[in-house]
């Protein structure tokens, strides 16, 4: 979009980038340890193997790694700020902002009190993939804000999300059993499904109000993506048990990795601005 608007700049893309992979690991790796020390993670638990607590890595080493995450997201986070703005006010802010990533990151199941164990992951990943993630870099390439890019920090939020939620639907059992409140838990499979395909779809009509007020009718390439998004959708809603879901989960992720691939090269190569 910064691209499209003639503010884009490629330090900016770089180091927003690596940041946000430290911040990614750094969320996995608390994630991991995290659910190990609440009990999330337990020999009956179904999906992928996790590291501590399978025992490849200690807790000991896991925290020593999540530091080093921590630190490296902190060094380029500001850097990225200094490179981009020059307003000390804006620039606190997004120090600030940068500060509560972390936090995030590490809280949410990590800590005395995670906030993934009382179901406000799914907000979390709304405001940090999406909100935050969109509307925060395209601020720092352009230093400006256009109300029209909302559309697509909303789309990428319920993706992102959708991500989350197929995760949680594959963990329902054990969540229960470990006394984590993610959403399925509270409200059953049956109203997780139907969460899903609102998340699924909603992300598609906010495409829609873009294109509609931009009239960048070329960002519609995203809409190749549907069917394998529908494709998702009816896996999970038909899937039995967590090792018949667990597919749909790398496939709604990769799905929304070249839903972005495909709005951002309609909007560039064939876009009017």
């Amino acid at each position: 979009m910064a691209a499209y608007m003639g503010a884009f700049r490629l330090e900016i893309l770089l180091l927003a980038a690596l940041t946000t992979t430290f911040l990614q690991i750094l969320s996995n790796l608390a994630n991991d340890y995290g659910d190990t020390i609440h009990g999330a993670d337990h020999q009956e638990r179904k999906g992928p193997v996790r590291a501590v607590q399978s025992g490849l890595i200690s807790l000991a080493e896991m925290k020593k790694a999540m530091y080093l995450l921590g630190v490296l997201a902190l060094v380029s986070g500001l850097l990225l700020v200094y490179l981009a703005v020059q307003n000390i006010l804006v620039i606190s802010i997004f120090i600030a902002l940068g500060l509560i990533a972390i936090w995030a990151a590490v809280s949410y199941t990590s800590g005395s009190n995670p906030y993934g164990y009382v179901g406000l992951g799914d907000v979390s990943v709304f405001l940090f993939f999406g909100l935050l993630g969109v509307l925060g870099t395209f601020f720092l390439h352009s230093l400006d804000w256009s109300p029209v890019t909302i559309w697509i920090a909303v789309a990428l939020g319920l993706f992102s999300t959708a991500v989350l939620n197929i995760n949680n639907i594959r963990d329902i059992e054990s969540d229960q059993v470990a006394g984590k409140r993610s959403i399925p838990v509270r409200i059953g499979k049956t109203a997780a499904v139907r969460y899903n395909w609102f998340l699924i779809l909603g992300g598609y009509l906010a495409l829609v109000a873009f294109v509609v007020q931009t009239e960048s009718y070329a960002a519609l390439a995203a809409f190749l993506m549907l069917p394998l998004m529908i494709h998702v959708g009816l896996g999970v809603q038909r899937g039995k048990d967590s090792a018949a879901i667990d597919p749909y989960l790398k496939k709604m992720a990769i799905s929304t990795l070249l839903w972005v691939i495909l709005f951002g090269a309609g909007l560039v190569f064939l876009g009017k601005s």
